[in-house]
C-alpha cells in the first residue's frame, strides 16, 4: 500500500510541503483550521522575501533560505505569482555584514556607507500560499479546511506538523512535548506610496531584523514590524503605543509621508519560547509524526527550502519533473484580507 502523508497547517510552509509531496506523486491531505489558507502568521507578515545576507552561516534556517532562492524564481514563474523585485538598502551597514553575505554567496554593493542587497524582492503572501495550495490540489492533494486536527490522525502513515502557532498542541497530541511556542506580535502600519522604489532596511539585532520601510505589490509602502512576545495567541490587535512608534519611525526615514497612515495591521509569527527556532525533524515520541515548527518571520522566504528539505533530505522522496500551472490567485493587499478575517472571527 502507498504511503499516506497528512499535513497540519495551511500556512506558507504547510502549503509548500503539500505542494512538493504531491508533485512528487504522493498521496496527501492538507488539513487547515480556518475557512482557507495563509489568513494566520502566513498573511499577517511583511510579504518580503529576503536573499539571507544578513543569515549566519551554518544554521538549518540560512542554509533552507538559501535552498529556497535556488527554487524559488522557477515556481514564482511559473504559478504567476506576483512579485516586486525592487532590492534593498540598509543605511549605515556595518562591514561585517556586507562580510557575511558575501561569504554566503549573496550578490551585495557597498555604495558609501549603505549597502544595496539587490535580490531583495517583495510578494503578496496570502497569494502566495494559496498558490502553493492550489498547485498541491491540482497534483492530486487533498485539501481540507475548515478542519482542526483532534487526535493522532490514526489513518494516515505520516503527519507533518505545519501547524505554525499551534505546532506545540498539536504534537502534544501525539505525545510529543519536547517544545513550545510563543506568539511574537509584530505590528505595521500601511500608508499610500509617495515613490519608494526599494526596501529600505534597518541594521538587524540577534533577536528581529528590526522596524523597516517597504512598498508592496499593492502599491503602498509597509512601516514594521515590532516585535513583542505575548503569550495570548488569539491578541491580533495592534497597540496604541506601537501604531505611533512606527508611524515617527516611517516619517523619519521617508520625510513626506502622511502622518495619518491608511491602516496598521498585526501579525503573530510562530517563535521557540526558549530561542529554539526552525524545529524540523522526527519526532523523538511518535515515529510517525514530523515537526516543521518554530519557523519564524523567515518562513515565507524559506517554505520551498523547508518543503523540499523535508521532503529529500527527511523523506527521501526524489523530486520528478513537473511543469507548474497558474492558478486563480486573490486580488488586493494581502493586509487587508488577513486582517478583515481576524476581525471578524
Amino acid at each position: 500500500m502507498p504511503v499516506t502523508y497528512a499535513v497540519v497547517g495551511g500556512g506558507v510552509v504547510g502549503c509548500a510541503t503539500a505542494m512538493t509531496l504531491a508533485r512528487r506523486g504522493r498521496d496527501v491531505t492538507l488539513f487547515e483550521a480556518e475557512s482557507e489558507v495563509g489568513l494566520a502568521a502566513s498573511g499577517t507578515n511583511s510579504g518580503i522575501l529576503h536573499t539571507g545576507f544578513d543569515s549566519k552561516l551554518g544554521e538549518l534556517e540560512t542554509a533552507l533560505i538559501l535552498r529556497a532562492a535556488v527554487l524559488r524564481d522557477r515556481a514564482i514563474d511559473g504559478l504567476g505569482i506576483p512579485v516586486l523585485r525592487c532590492g534593498a538598502r540598509m543605511r549605515n551597514a556595518p562591514a561585517e555584514i556586507e562580510d557575511n553575505a558575501r561569504v554566503l554567496g549573496v550578490p551585495v554593493e557597498r555604495v558609501g556607507s549603505d549597502l544595496v542587497i539587490p535580490g531583495e524582492s517583495v510578494t503578496n503572501p496570502i497569494a502566495m500560499t494559496h498558490a502553493f495550495c492550489a498547485e498541491a490540489e491540482r497534483n492530486g492533494a487533498s485539501i481540507r479546511l475548515g478542519e482542526r486536527v483532534e487526535g493522532d490522525l490514526p489513518e494516515y502513515d505520516v503527519v507533518l506538523n505545519c501547524a505554525g502557532l499551534y505546532a506545540d498542541d498539536v504534537a502534544r497530541q501525539f505525545g510529543d512535548d519536547s517544545f513550545a511556542i510563543r506568539a511574537r506580535k509584530g505590528e505595521f502600519v500601511v500608508f499610500q506610496n509617495p515613490g519608494l522604489s526599494e526596501i529600505l532596511l534597518p541594521v538587524p539585532t540577534p533577536r528581529t531584523k528590526g522596524i523597516l520601510v517597504f512598498p508592496t505589490v499593492s502599491g503602498h509602502i509597509c512601516c514594521g514590524p515590532t516585535a513583542a512576545d505575548i503569550d495570548d495567541k488569539s491578541d491580533w490587535t495592534v497597540r496604541t503605543e506601537a501604531r505611533q512608534q512606527l508611524v515617527d519611525q516611517a516619517c523619519e526615514l521617508l520625510p513626506g509621508l502622511p502622518n495619518e497612515p491608511v491602516f496598521a495591521y498585526a501579525g503573530l509569527r510562530p517563535a521557540g519560547r526558549d530561542g529554539e527556532n526552525y524545529v524540523i525533524g522526527w519526532s523523538q515520541h511518535c515515529d510517525r509524526l514530523l515537526n516543521v515548527a518554530a519557523i519564524r518571520s523567515t518562513g515565507l522566504t524559506a517554505a520551498l527550502g523547508i518543503a523540499d528539505y523535508v521532503c529529500t533530505d527527511l523523506l527521501g522522496i526524489d523530486e520528478r519533473p513537473v511543469g507548474y500551472k497558474q492558478a486563480a490567485l486573490p486580488a488586493g493587499p494581502w493586509w487587508l484580507r488577513a486582517a478583515h478575517h481576524r476581525r471578524l472571527a
